[in-house]
């Protein structure tokens, strides 16, 4: 049987004193997608941070192909780090930098890559998220759509195994977050990137998910676990139910 993509054990997260979630447990098949959601202020964004290792858990361990991500070992720790992208809810592009200088500074970071040679990966990178001849524009220049697929061509740099999106569709009109769907459905398919992906937007959830995990504020850990559709028809709890069945106009 093969082993997950990411697994996630007994996971404590919490600032001080102050329990966010509580024992949480689950894995991550490789090449699905893997939706965390649940209501404003639940925790997702909380428990991204844990997975790409921007925190430490209280307790708990959280395994990339066998490996943890809690380590002090450097050239272990850019072992991890080589094997993700991420794609932050605003894009985070250095604003100085042109597309392609953006885009190939993991290759500079993490490979021994000659400069033609890293100027023929950016190029490809960016005509796989549809910003073929956009190299030499800054971030201010583009709409927020495509600062959002030039984060994405960044994040696809090394190739990664795993990527992660957080509110991927935050800020996009529905025709711009559709086709960023569209790329994330690409690349499952066309290379079976295994992808996580922090989101509220019910759209892309019955859209893009495989399977989907809910973090229930009240009870302060994982409620349910599932394709989208069916927690929505053979809810475990009334707030999973609620969450899959509110209206656009109640979106957290």
């Amino acid at each position: 049987m093969t082993a997950p993509a990411i697994e996630v054990s007994n996971l404590t997260m919490q600032y001080g004193e102050r329990v966010i979630m509580r024992d949480i447990s689950f894995s991550v098949a490789r090449g699905e997608v893997f939706v965390l959601m649940g209501g404003s202020g639940s925790g997702k964004s909380t428990l991204l941070k844990h997975l790409i290792g921007l925190k430490r858990p209280a307790t708990g361990s959280i395994l990339f192909d066998g490996e943890t991500f809690d380590i002090h070992d450097d050239a272990a720790r850019k072992r991890v780090l080589r094997q993700i992208g991420v794609l932050f809810q605003n894009g985070a592009l250095w604003s100085g930098l042109t597309l392609a200088e953006n885009v190939a500074l993991p290759l500079h970071e993490f490979t021994e890559l000659d400069a033609p040679t890293i100027a023929d990966v950016v190029s490809l990178k960016l005509a796989l998220v549809g910003l073929r001849g956009f190299e030499d524009f800054y971030p201010a220049a583009l709409s927020g759509g495509m600062r959002k697929r030039a984060a994405l061509a960044r994040a696809l740099a090394l190739d990664p195994d795993v990527l992660f999106f957080d509110e991927p569709s935050s800020g996009l009109d529905p025709i711009s977050a559709s086709r960023l769907d569209d790329l994330i459905l690409e690349l499952k398919a066309s290379v079976g990137t295994t992808i996580v992906v922090v989101t509220h937007d019910l759209d892309s959830i019955f859209r893009i998910a495989d399977r989907a995990l809910f973090l229930d504020i009240v009870t302060k850990t994982v409620t349910a676990i599932g394709p989208p559709a069916a927690l929505r028809d053979h809810s475990p709890t009334a707030e999973v139910h609620r969450f899959l069945t509110r209206c656009r106009e109640d979106l957290p």
